[in-house]
């Protein structure tokens, strides 16, 4: 009998002639494919599934500083109760229930297939021109959001945000998009058809990406197959990507993400801002 290990293409095992090796040697081996295939050898081979559920082999699926990360988490019971708990449970509860860290400003996840960092940074932790002040932007809450606040656009004609963060706290060797999550009010006003500038730049001044999007959530206006209107996503709220980026070693400082509507003399209101996400391209 054999089993076929999807993202290391051919690797074939024969499960009667290693069933009697030891453990250690089989996470070894489990360890060379990919969380998702993990998974399905524990799934399907009696023979594989401790090995494939080992901490051995999900410790080297995880960040290497994940226990790091997780020690800045806003729930202190929260994030003690996941650094002790068996490291493949760590792993998919991350991929799917999002940690707050540093005083609940930002979020962390991982990317279901990959286990690379995803991060979300709030609202609050953006910078809202005009965000400050009360007649053109509130800081409210609401319940289907991640984090405590949200910012809500009352009404301005100069709309600008951007964010910055350094690339070393993400995984190396991979491509990475930044998205605005965000919604509209029943009432929202003044996005239908306007173009807003969007980009992602090295804080030193480099461009690596420029692009045009439209926030408009009409439904009928999106299109198939592109990027530059919003798409919904799994938990209810609508992105845009900003822009894509390498990590890699070539760089470690900072990036900047930004968005800019100022022509047109267009006044505008009714967004809702959760956040701007940063995670790696191949989980869109």
């Amino acid at each position: 009998m054999e089993m076929a290990l999807g993202s290391m293409g051919m690797m074939r095992l024969d499960l009667f002639d290693i069933s009697g090796l030891p453990e250690g040697f089989r996470s070894t081996v489990i360890a060379l494919i990919s969380p998702r295939d993990a998974c399905r050898v524990s799934a399907v081979s009696s023979v594989f599934k401790s090995a494939a559920d080992s901490d051995s082999v999900w410790e080297r699926f995880l960040p290497t500083d994940i226990d790091s990360v997780l020690s800045r988490a806003s729930a202190a019971p929260y994030s003690q109760t996941l650094q002790l708990s068996p490291r493949k449970q760590l792993y998919l509860s991350l991929c799917h229930r999002p940690v707050l860290i540093d005083d609940g400003r930002w979020s962390f996840s991982l990317g279901r297939s990959s286990g690379k960092k995803c991060y979300m940074l709030s609202a609050r932790e953006l910078s809202i021109v005009w965000g400050d002040t009360p007649r053109y932007w509130r800081w409210t809450s609401v319940p289907d959001s991640r984090f405590p606040e949200v910012a809500e656009l009352i009404n301005v004609c100069w709309f600008e945000i951007w964010a910055r963060f350094d690339v070393r706290i993400l995984s190396l060797s991979t491509l990475y998009a930044a998205y605005l999550v965000f919604k509209f009010n029943p009432d929202s006003d003044g996005f239908e058809n306007l173009p807003i500038e969007v980009g992602v730049h090295h804080v030193d001044g480099e461009t690596i990406m420029n692009r045009t999007v439209y926030l408009d959530h009409d439904l009928e206006l999106l299109q198939e197959g592109t990027d530059i209107y919003p798409k919904e996503r799994e938990d209810g709220w609508l992105e845009i990507k900003l822009g894509e980026f390498p990590c890699n070693d070539g760089y470690d400082g900072e990036m900047r993400v930004n968005l800019m509507q100022v022509d047109y003399g267009c006044w505008k209101n009714g967004l809702i801002i959760e956040g701007i996400e940063i995670r790696p391209k191949e989980t869109d």
